[in-house]
């Protein structure tokens, strides 16, 4: 008769290759989302250089995007002045609170609850971020737009997208993000974090950078609407010709239109509305200054002296049924302006938008200004 099996005390596994049974209180808290990139930075060694590459002041109030259970926010209180942290997970923001309660630095701590990207933000001197990777790019254009930017900004992001703030031209990650990035403020790489410091780790490795915007005197003075406005277009295919993307693209001659239309309204300028028919074979349309007018088209003249004989002639070929296309003779108008500045102006149209550097895009804007056509 055989024995019956003994439970063993403290409900131990009955063979060595069962999972060992998970101790509840080791488990987190809370799951991380997904939704808001959630990756917190788990060094501590790291996250005190990140704090000690921002060159902080006393009187210094930061700004931390996302500050997550609170591991930067810590290091950032021990030398700044004031810390206003911007956490869309209410339950990382009840955690950040709650590593400050009942301590002198909880009433230099202000937490807002929202999406940073549309939330008006006060004024501060300094933006420290562990990044979620969803809004790195519109967190970058957001910085670089303030009336008012910050003296400085150290950043974490993902490896590629921190590579593309820093790429030149005709390098493969260069990109409208480049120019911007470059334009407004001088990038620096500061270092680079393996994603084992990370909890959960993420699939790849980051990177942390400085931003520091360019201010008073260095700043450009142009629109940043405007010149973001006219990059949009250019690196719309980058590996186009700026041909291709201008006067090859029917959306993008109709919105410089209604630019233009409204660029002429403010200045009090009479635009030409006259719908016009232009045929393939036939009448053709010119510009002459601001004006368009018609060209008649030129005439064959068939010698018969030097026509070839009947049985060397082709066969007759069915005529073509004539396309008509009708227009504003304003779209004729800004598509020859247009024309103007890549061929005759800055003789660009045919570089592509992935090798041209700042000075080329400045010339293009400058350019089209003065022709009246604007992006903002």
């Amino acid at each position: 008769m055989g024995k019956a099996k003994a439970s063993k005390r403290g409900g131990a596994r009955s063979t060595p290759y069962d999972r060992p049974a998970k101790n509840p209180a080791t488990n987190n808290v809370f799951k991380f989302s997904k939704d808001f990139g959630q990756h917190i930075l788990k060094n501590p060694g790291i996250a005190e250089a990140i704090v000690n590459k921002a060159y902080l002041k006393p009187t210094d109030t930061v700004l931390e995007v996302g500050p997550g259970t609170g591991n930067l926010t810590v290091k950032i209180l021990e030398q700044a002045k004031k810390v206003i942290a911007v956490e869309m997970d209410p339950r990382m923001a009840a955690e950040t609170t709650k590593r400050v309660q009942g301590k002198p630095e909880q009433k230099r701590l202000e937490v807002l609850l929202g999406d940073v990207i549309k939330t008006e933000l006060p004024s501060f001197d300094v933006c420290i971020s562990n990044t979620p990777y969803q809004i790195s790019s519109p967190l970058v254009f957001k910085l670089l737009s303030l009336p008012n930017p910050p003296r400085t900004c150290v950043l974490m992001f993902q490896r590629e997208f921190a590579l593309r703030l820093t790429a030149r031209p005709d390098d493969p990650l260069y990109c409208r993000l480049s120019v911007n990035a470059q334009f407004w403020a001088r990038i620096t790489h500061i270092l680079k974090v393996g994603r084992n410091n990370f909890r959960p780790p993420p699939q790849v490795d980051s990177s942390v950078v400085r931003i520091e915007p360019k201010l008073g005197s260095e700043r450009p003075n142009i629109s940043f609407e405007e010149w973001d406005g006219m990059l949009r277009i250019c690196f719309n295919r980058r590996n186009k010709t700026l041909r291709a993307s201008w006067l090859g693209n029917k959306q993008v001659l109709l919105l410089l239109e209604r630019n233009y239309r409204l660029w002429c309204a403010t200045n009090d300028i009479p635009v030409d509305d006259e719908q016009v028919t232009v045929d393939n074979d036939d009448e053709q349309w010119e510009v002459v200054g601001d004006e368009v007018v018609s060209v008649p088209p030129a005439m064959d003249i068939d010698e018969e002296e030097d026509a070839p004989p009947s049985f060397f002639q082709p066969e007759p070929q069915v005529e073509k049924t004539k396309s008509h296309k009708t227009f504003a003779k304003v779209y004729l108008l800004v598509k020859e302006k247009v024309r103007r500045v890549l061929e005759d102006v800055t003789e660009l149209a045919d570089k592509r938008s992935g090798k041209c550097d700042e000075n080329d895009f400045l010339r293009l804007l400058r350019a089209f200004n003065a022709e009246g056509i604007h992006f903002s």
